[in-house]
């Protein structure tokens, strides 16, 4: 296959082809690792992102199904929540600090052609993404001793969407498919841990929901209760992303 073709079917397995919103549905576990120390299941995790597809071609953004060598625009937002590792319920402190959840908006992506990793599984079909993340940390330590371990942020996002062979072989815009991710980071800001070695792993499967009102009614109602505009995609594309980072450093900008 091409790497547009290949990209053509990540599309239809991430987002919709036809410009359509799309909602992923995820939950897991956050695990602690330092060195000398057992790991330990600090959180639980779930998540959701609300997603559509526009075409980016050399005259600029059209429709999704239209895009030629320029590839595609994911405007998305996410929303997610740490979760008590035992009852599930929303955390709202965490060893009496306060649990900043993650409200990105934007989380955008541009795709532009490229041999997209493809695993043919029998009747599935796995697509497979590795994003090393290493650049200039939003929280220098100089400015956040508390919350930030170094002066460059370094992760690794590890992410694989299944499929059903037969339903990507027709040509239907958006097609069902499951997922899962892995994240090795640093500890997160509000955790304040300073310049303690260690990170975290985060462990998550999920769905590509066929609406967001199937999102579970609990996460759906907190989100209606705190920043109701995560239920959406955006309608416009903007930069740049937010981050975990970038957001704790708009509640506290020193």
């Amino acid at each position: 296959m091409t790497p547009e073709e290949l990209l053509r079917d990540l599309a239809r397995t991430r987002v919709s082809l036809d410009g359509e919103e799309v909602t992923y549905w995820w939950s897991g576990d956050v695990h602690s690792w330092a060195p000398g120390e057992p790991y330990r299941r600090l959180f639980g995790f779930e998540g959701v992102n609300v997603a559509r597809l526009e075409a980016e071609n050399a005259e600029g953004a059209g429709d999704a199904e239209g895009a030629g060598a320029g590839g595609y625009r994911m405007l998305s937002r996410e929303a997610a929540f740490y979760l008590d590792p035992g009852t599930r319920e929303i955390l709202e402190t965490w060893q009496d600090k306060t649990v900043v959840h993650v409200w990105n908006d934007p989380a955008n992506q541009r795709w532009r052609p490229f041999p997209v990793p493809r695993t043919d599984l029998g009747d599935q079909v796995c697509f497979s993404l590795e994003v090393p993340l290493s650049y200039p940390s939003p929280l220098p330590v100089a400015d956040y001793p508390l919350n930030s371990a170094d002066d460059t942020y370094r992760a690794l996002e590890l992410f694989q969407f299944f499929t059903p062979a037969a339903a990507l072989a027709g040509d239907a815009p958006s097609v069902p498919a499951t997922m899962s991710w892995t994240r090795q980071s640093p500890w997160l800001p509000w955790m304040e841990q300073g310049q303690r070695p260690g990170g975290l792993t985060f462990h998550c499967r999920g769905v590509k929901l066929g609406s967001y009102a199937e999102v579970p009614e609990r996460t759906r109602a907190y989100i209606a209760a705190h920043h109701p505009e995560f239920a959406r995609a955006p309608e416009k594309w903007t930069e740049p992303n937010e981050t975990s980072w970038t957001y704790f450093r708009k509640l506290d900008p020193r």
